[in-house]
């Protein structure tokens, strides 16, 4: 007779978390058949369904918000045992963030800080938040991605370091790249590239603003290597670019008319960390890093300038 264990409470939890099984299951590393097992698994032990599908994707029923109350309880203690174990404000900071252009610059800004650092880079906002929980880092460096809302960030001090517009990089030779902005829609023809679909952090947000345009994306191409993502965008392909981004290799960077995508950029602090008690110092070096690479896009830069609601905390 299986027993419920502590893999079938953290299946739970990130089904809830992604709203799908699919994405729950690339987030834990595992094939979609085997955490559906998991799933039936837990089922079978409590006695009922866990999850209706809808629109929506997985939504808990009553019992699996009961359920999934438990199983948070449960692995917060157990996170919070584990952490308790390892360094906290002795030792290395330990920095975690998904690739972007000033996040070398932050960790150089946070040696002013705490004389040792170290950097943890992760492929998706997810993975970051999943060890800045389990106190595996410090301190974190993230984009808004699917399902954050429904993370309990217990005894973490966040605070959103902007709100960016995405851009949209076109090879140098397609007709779009004389135009000063691009229409979302003129793109309906194109293949994007995209990191995979587990690791895209704003894959939905897309996909419903091309909706809005009247197309269906055509997702292409999947690759969280930069180079290889310039290079098939260089021959034909496009894809979204960070506001910062520069023209050149072949490529060019242009604004979406009417800004239709958008994305939250956060800072996240342990309270226990070698930087305890010091989060706006935190938060101060990563506005300093940010700045460094506005005038790398000057499109960017006069947009920075015109619109201060996108970073009230950074003059």
């Amino acid at each position: 007779m299986p027993e419920l264990e502590l893999r079938h409470l953290r299946a739970v939890r990130t089904i809830a978390e992604e709203g799908s099984v699919t994405r729950a299951a690339a987030r834990l590393g595992l094939t979609q058949p085997a955490l559906s097992a998991q799933l039936r698994t837990v089922e079978r032990l409590v006695g009922g369904t866990l999850f209706d599908r809808s629109p929506n994707g997985c939504v808990p029923t009553d019992l699996g918000k009961q359920v999934l109350g438990t199983a948070r309880l449960v692995l917060d203690e157990i996170t919070q045992l584990v952490a308790a174990t390892k360094p906290g404000r002795n030792g290395p900071l330990v920095v975690g963030g998904v690739p972007m252009l000033f996040f070398a610059h932050f960790v150089e800004n946070l040696r002013k800080l705490v004389s040792e650092v170290r950097a943890d880079a992760q492929s998706s906002s997810a993975e970051v938040v999943d060890q800045l929980l389990a106190g595996q880092i410090h301190v974190a460096m993230f984009e808004y991605f699917d399902g954050m809302q429904s993370r309990e960030l217990r005894g973490i001090e966040l605070r959103k370091l902007v709100t960016e517009p995405q851009f949209v990089a076109v090879s140098e030779h397609d007709p779009l790249a004389h135009q000063d902005e691009i229409d979302l829609a003129q793109l309906a023809s194109h293949d994007w590239v995209t990191p995979p679909a587990e690791q895209m952090s704003n894959r939905l947000h897309l996909i419903r603003a091309c909706a809005d345009a009247g197309f269906t994306p055509r997702l292409t191409h999947h690759t969280n290597e930069a180079g290889m993502a310039r290079g098939l965008v260089a021959n034909g392909a496009v894809s979204l670019a960070s506001a910062p981004s520069r023209t050149g290799d072949g490529i060019v960077i242009r604004r979406l008319r009417g800004m239709p995508l958008m994305t939250d950029l956060y800072v996240a602090t342990r309270r226990e960390s070698p930087v305890a008690g010091r989060a706006h110092e935190v938060f101060a070096c990563a506005a300093d890093a940010y700045q460094s690479v506005l005038d790398r896009n000057p499109d960017y830069r006069r947009w920075w300038d015109a619109h201060p609601e996108a970073h009230p905390e950074i003059p």
